[in-house]
């Protein structure tokens, strides 16, 4: 990170970042192009972070998944424009955490269930949800097991 004035390693500041937000963008790598999607998250901390979002079992997303797993994310929020009297003096205060971790298909329907209810908490605040077989067969939940991650702020 070239600011190192800006960055945050408080564990806490990081989660508390984490758990109020609602979109992460994935960056997919596909042959020569980048795929950038915006999903809805829930997390998980167990000495690293887990990602959990959901989606078809068809498309982009979920062929790149299955192929190229490796991946670049980043959640941003806390934006506030900071004005000035001069065009190229205006700034902005902002949060971000970017990152890189491996994604996985989620296959076990328990840990499907947990995946998808980490989804539904940080959206609803809501923990514990019912899912039929048809909807837990009907879905993909990724899973996206972070190697490396940063977070600044201004």
């Amino acid at each position: 990170m070239r600011r190192r004035d800006r960055e945050i390693t408080d564990e806490n500041a990081i989660a508390e970042f984490i758990a109020k937000e609602q979109i992460l963008r994935i960056a997919f790598y596909d042959e020569g192009d980048i795929y950038l999607v915006p999903v809805n998250y829930g997390y998980s901390y167990d000495e690293q972070y887990s990602f959990y979002f959901h989606g078809a079992k068809a498309g982009r997303k979920y062929e790149l998944a299955k192929k190229k797993p490796t991946v670049g994310f980043e959640i941003d929020g806390n934006y506030m424009l900071i004005g000035s009297e001069v065009a190229c003096g205006f700034s902005a205060a902002f949060q971000s955490v970017i990152g890189t971790g491996t994604l996985t298909l989620v296959e076990d329907n328990a840990e499907k269930i947990n995946g998808l209810n980490t989804i539904m908490k940080q959206t609803t605040s809501k923990a514990e949800w019912n899912y039929s077989d048809e909807m837990l067969d009907a879905v993909a939940v990724f899973r996206l097991v972070v190697d490396k991650l940063s977070c600044k702020a201004k």
